[in-house]
């Protein structure tokens, strides 16, 4: 009999902060129970749904063995920082967990992450998944330490209601930085009780900053600095640093995005997707591919009009310089956790989660681009959501956020850097020297490489 299947989607975007209260701290009572721990908070629900389900699913297929769920209730970062303080005990240690990519090899370094490969090496649906899937599971080592769940790209949102009220063209394909904020200007111009543009920025916000904003931003723009990361060397000095942290300068001190207070609230992502959207009170949103599915039959915020209202457009490079645009692609894997006392039973529930159904329905109800070729070619796949081909059609040209393990470190010196333009504590000449020196304190100037 066919599975019932209710999945989530990746929700890049953080939610909402909280203590570190409130999570299950109790190990595992023997080998025959696995503990899962994954992230479940605001408009993110879904997850925990599916996870409810291929727990009853793993149980009944299982007799004597139990699944212990840890839903954590954090934001993006938090959640991060809550599973490894779980990690650092036999105890707490889950046996599966939620993983986002970029913290793989961090956490495989650190000793978090079991090898799967004894493990993959026997299943046989491993070979359907994309190599560079597989390889955004992998640590330093070459070994594999996450079972990919789905990938995303990163483009503008748009709501074609206001634009046409404004005079704006739809379908909307700006051409350069200039002309994003141009089109911002005109909302505000001639529509001063609606939001002009998102842009995700500072620390509260976490990767979503960072990836959906930042680097959004700096990986389109014009000249040799446009990278972090070169030559496995991190680059300082860079002019188009200055001028992506000047892009976010001009958006908020220039009145075209959230007020600071706004973006600094770490609810913003689910008020976004669920009341400033759909109510048409914000105009343009850069944003990821996952963005529909809350607004699908099956999502948290069901919205039948979304894709009457809302258009897409490739997130622009600075100057309209080849390739023309800019995308980042990341996504979530679930790992085993290398203190498990029952690692197959662990990988055997991971399987039994991303098998060809169980995939399926991830992508094509919560807006996933494939990581596996039996989905990518399942007409149900294909079918399932008019923006699939548009924002598949941009990896092409995606870029990956340096793997990395002190990445998130740098992570954190950019949204600090974004955070002082944001709100005026900093001009972008004085944030880019503030993060150059952050970045030499982190990794060494012997890692770095002056582009200036």
């Amino acid at each position: 009999m066919k599975r019932t299947r209710i999945i989530a989607g990746l929700a890049a975007v953080a939610v909402a902060a909280v203590g570190l209260a409130g999570c299950s701290s109790s190990g595992s009572a023997s080998s025959d129970t696995i503990k899962i721990a994954y992230q479940k908070f605001g408009a993110f629900q879904q997850l925990d749904a599916q996870m409810k389900v291929v727990k009853k699913e793993y149980e009944k297929a299982n007799p004597g063995k139990t699944v212990e769920l840890v839903p954590i209730q954090a934001q993006e970062n938090d959640y991060a920082t809550k599973l490894a303080l779980m990690n650092k005990a036999p105890a707490t240690a889950p046996d599966v967990m939620y993983e986002d990519t970029f913290l793989v090899k961090a956490d495989a370094q650190a000793g978090y992450l079991l090898p799967l490969d004894e493990y993959t090496a026997k299943w046989d649906e491993w070979d359907q998944f994309f190599d560079n899937a597989k390889q955004a599971g992998q640590g330093e080592d070459g070994k594999v330490y996450g079972i990919p769940m789905g990938t995303d790209t990163r483009a503008l949102w748009y709501n074609k209601d206001l634009f046409e009220e404004v005079g704006l063209p739809v379908p909307w394909k700006p051409k350069t930085w200039d002309d994003v904020l141009d089109a911002a200007k005109t909302i505000k111009a001639e529509k001063p009780d609606v939001i002009p543009f998102n842009i995700y920025s500072g620390k509260p916000q976490g990767e979503a900053a960072t990836m959906q904003g930042f680097e959004m931003l700096l990986y389109g723009a014009d000249g040799e600095g446009n990278t972090l990361y070169k030559d496995k060397k991190w680059v300082t000095g860079s002019e188009q640093f200055r001028d992506s942290l000047q892009f976010v300068q001009d958006v908020y001190q220039g009145d075209l995005g959230p007020t600071p207070q706004q973006a600094l609230d770490t609810n913003i992502g689910t008020t976004i997707t669920q009341t400033w959207l759909p109510e048409g009170k914000l105009a343009i949103d850069l944003d990821g591919s996952w963005q529909s599915g809350t607004w699908l039959e099956t999502g948290t915020a069901p919205w039948a009009e979304w894709n009457d209202v809302m258009g897409q457009a490739p997130m622009p490079t600075q100057n309209g310089q080849a390739p023309g645009y800019n995308s980042m692609s990341g996504g979530w894997t679930l790992a085993v956790g290398s203190k498990s006392k029952n690692p197959q039973a662990a990988f055997d529930f991971i399987s039994m989660f991303l098998d060809k159904e169980g995939s399926l329905k991830y992508d094509s109800e919560n807006s996933q681009i494939a990581v596996r070729k039996d989905v990518a070619e399942d007409p149900e796949y294909t079918g399932a959501n008019p923006t699939f081909e548009f924002f598949s059609g941009l990896v092409e040209n995606t870029h990956f956020r340096p793997a990395t393990s002190d990445y998130s470190q740098i992570s954190n010196a950019i949204q600090v850097a974004m955070e002082s333009v944001m709100t005026g504590q900093q001009t972008p000449e004085e944030a880019a020297a503030t993060y150059d020196d952050a970045v030499v304190g982190i990794v060494g100037e012997d890692k770095t490489v002056d582009v200036g």
